[in-house]
């Protein structure tokens, strides 16, 4: 723990500046980051007062390789980013966590009620509760704290907000009373956790795992209570690329069937051959059964379970690549990855609305700007939400320009990849 007057002194005196360099890479931003850090200090005073403090940090997430391919328990690339959710922490003996989000109202919890229910499903509340329950179910020590977190990280723009949000709480308890020995991979299943039963959703491991793991990281999920993980090395600033997420501006709203779509196609050819996912079926046994499959599923059905074998071999030919040293070849898998979602796995846009296509626009225009100064693909679930561009730094300024013209002011986010998870920064 540190005096909070004395933490703020020194990060203002530019102490902790390498740190902070190493941690979000872009030495541009320094000052932003050391202003941020200063404000959310000031901002904890304000509501618990002057004691001693620790600070974490838990990044936002890009999908690299491997689009819809987690859902199957396949494999994926994923990365960090420099964009988090940080925390200002006090650790208290009252066996109460109290924590302020930004502008939201405090939320209160005993450690002692941290049962699900389903009234809270949906809530911030939830997530806290899960993250503690979670925690205690892995044998770890759970307590009191009280916080104050604010986050950079885009919410709706496929960067997992909600799972910074839950990595963080877990590397907080990791901090405050496991001498920081939960592993990152278990921090990653209690957030999934926390998210699947405590508030509701149904979502994968992949987000929670690239949050916590930090850097860029290979994930194969065939085991999914096991997971392979493997961080790739990767300089990205060595290789002057900076990655770019361009917000598409489309609504999501009724695109539920869209995105559920997709695993269940997946799944119905799975269940042709007796299984629950793709990964357990062979690409030849479905390859050599083609005809026989599209007499019991339609034919996107047998599309998308293309483009998850092919995406499967990209993501291990992208990560041979880095291994490597081979980067043209990585930027050519990135470049068939994102071909293959257009043709093969279809989620560029809605059929319900094919006169509206953002994110093909943006893919079409990205293309004709950059040239040979990088590539592009869509991100995350698709259809109508971000893309993502890995550009040259020589020609990000004027990627962002005019990316930005046609869907505005503040759409092109650009990015670099952070080398870590969820880390303690000041203690």
């Amino acid at each position: 723990m540190k005096n909070i007057d004395g933490l703020k002194t020194d990060i203002i005196s530019g102490k902790y500046d390498y740190k902070l360099e190493k941690i979000y890479v872009d030495k541009e931003l320094l000052q932003y980051h050391k202003d941020r850090y200063v404000k959310a200090i000031d901002r904890f005073q304000e509501l618990y007062g002057d004691t001693e403090v620790e600070v974490y940090s838990a990044p936002g997430r890009s999908e690299v390789c491997g689009n819809h391919t987690d859902h199957q328990n396949g494999h994926v690339l994923a990365a960090s980013i420099n964009l988090d959710a940080i925390a200002i922490v006090a650790k208290t003996d009252d066996a109460v966590i109290r924590i302020v989000s930004d502008d939201m109202p405090e939320e209160m919890i005993s450690i002692a009620d941290v049962a699900e229910c389903a009234d809270e499903a949906g809530t911030t509340r939830a997530i806290i509760k899960g993250i503690v329950a979670g925690v205690e179910s892995h044998g770890y020590k759970v307590g009191g704290f009280k916080a104050y977190i604010t986050s950079d990280v885009l919410v709706g723009a496929g960067m997992s907000s909600s799972a910074a949000f839950e990595s963080l709480l877990g590397t907080i308890l990791s901090g405050l009373y496991n001498d920081m020995k939960i592993s990152a991979v278990d921090i990653a299943k209690i957030g999934q956790y926390a998210e699947n039963v405590f508030f509701g959703k149904p979502c994968g491991l992949m987000d929670q795992m690239a949050c916590a793991v930090g850097g860029l990281i290979y994930i194969d999920f065939f085991d999914k209570m096991h997971p392979v993980i493997r961080q790739v090395p990767c300089d990205f600033e060595a290789r002057q690329y900076s990655l770019c997420i361009v917000d598409t501006k489309g609504s999501h709203a009724d695109l539920t069937e869209d995105y559920a779509a997709i695993p269940m196609e997946m799944k119905q050819v799975a269940e042709y051959f007796g299984k629950e996912y793709l990964s357990q079926v062979e690409p030849e046994q479905f390859y050599n059964h083609i005809a026989a499959v599209r007499e019991k599923v339609s034919d996107r059905a047998v599309l998308r379970a293309m483009h998850f074998y092919s995406e499967q071999k990209r993501v291990s030919e992208g990560v041979e690549a880095l291994l490597h040293d081979d980067f043209s070849h990585f930027l050519d898998v990135i470049k068939r990855s994102g071909s293959s979602s257009i043709a093969l796995l279809q989620n560029i846009y809605s059929t319900k609305d094919v006169h509206t296509q953002n994110v093909m626009v943006a893919l079409g225009a990205s293309e004709y700007y950059l040239g040979d100064d990088g590539v592009c693909r869509v991100h995350g679930g698709g259809f109508a939400g971000t893309i993502q561009a890995f550009v040259k730094n020589e020609a990000t300024k004027a990627y962002k320009q005019n990316i930005e013209n046609i869907f505005g002011e503040g759409s092109c986010h650009v990015l670099k990849v952070r080398p870590y998870g969820g880390i303690k920064v000041y203690d």
